[in-house]
């Protein structure tokens, strides 16, 4: 930053002496102008220095699935990784809700429109779930929206130190994507789909993912049966990833759950549950479940690799 204000500061004074020859008014003009190129030169130079590129990123009615989206006017942030030991995989994390006036929407549960098969914030039978909901707020009044993009920004900073590209498709305290939006871009720009939630109990039960549901019907539908085993490895990784931290895991670290997210998703997608509302949530407990997500992202990718070269027989 100082850098930053230096080199604005400059070109200031390179402006001052301007106005003095070319008048009040072209003055102005030409102060607008390269104070904003300083400001581009300095953000590049710091991009180049650090390996890592912010680029926006819009929906596109183009991606498969966008036509079932009801709210895509946001956009993504991705974190594009050119350092030293940029692995070239990508990572969506989804701060879970953030979405305002999302729950005035309905959007399909499922691609081919058939009911859901098990309940949760939306009751088993529904054909229609709400497009995204605003979430539950802890014990002490803080809403989830908030805790989930704290905890979605630390995870972001140490995915990149390992490597990784981080798609965040909410990178603010709103965003206007809804479920669909967010899984469909998940789909077309990153290798993997992480959705950031608490639960909504109260008796501080631990982290846990949210499972496929083992019923055939739902396992046969596409994009599922193409996709439902990386969706349960990659949520065994990030449990197994927690646990190496001492984080506190319920029951088996899993539960099944028909998710609109799972329904959609052509990536390895899992949403995770880190604790409900009487978890904590301080910033320690969050760099400390942060640390062993990534550990099970690594578990995850290093699993994938393994399997690939088993197949090609290298």
């Amino acid at each position: 930053m100082r850098k930053y204000r230096m080199a604005v500061l400059a070109v200031a004074a390179v402006i001052g002496l301007s106005c003095q020859r070319a008048g009040v008014v072209q003055a102005e003009t030409w102060t607008d102008l390269e104070i904003q190129a300083a400001e581009e030169s300095t953000k590049a130079e710091e991009k180049a220095e650090t390996g890592i590129v912010r680029k926006e990123l819009a929906f596109s009615e183009e991606f498969p699935y966008s036509q079932f989206s009801a709210i895509h006017t946001g956009t993504a942030v991705l974190y594009e990784n050119h350092g030293e030991y940029a692995n070239g995989i990508v990572v969506c994390l989804n701060a879970g809700h953030g979405c305002k006036g999302g729950e005035q929407y309905k959007t399909y549960c499922h691609p081919d429109k058939t009911p859901k098969v098990t309940g949760g914030s939306t009751k088993a039978g529904a054909v229609k779930a709400t497009a995204i909901n605003s979430g539950m707020t802890f014990s002490d009044g803080t809403p989830e929206h908030k805790v989930t993009l704290a905890m979605a920004q630390i995870l972001r900073e140490k995915l990149l130190n390992k490597g990784y590209s981080v798609l965040m498709v909410r990178d603010s305290e709103d965003e206007q994507l809804d479920n669909i939006a967010r899984t469909v871009m998940a789909n077309a720009y990153a290798d993997c789909h992480i959705s950031i939630h608490w639960d909504s109990t109260q008796s501080d039960k631990g982290a846990f993912f949210m499972s496929v549901p083992s019923d055939s019907s739902y396992r046969n539908m596409e994009p599922v049966a193409s996709h439902w085993q990386d969706h349960e490895l990659l949520g065994k990784h990030l449990i197994q990833g927690l646990r190496t931290r001492d984080v506190k895991i319920f029951g088996d670290g899993e539960m099944e759950m028909d998710l609109t997210q799972t329904s959609y998703s052509t990536v390895p997608s899992v949403d995770i549950e880190l604790g409900d509302k009487k978890s904590d949530y301080g910033q320690s407990a969050l760099e400390n479940m942060a640390e062993g997500l990534a550990v099970g992202v690594d578990g995850f990718f290093a699993e994938k690799e393994a399997q690939r070269t088993a197949e090609s027989g290298i």
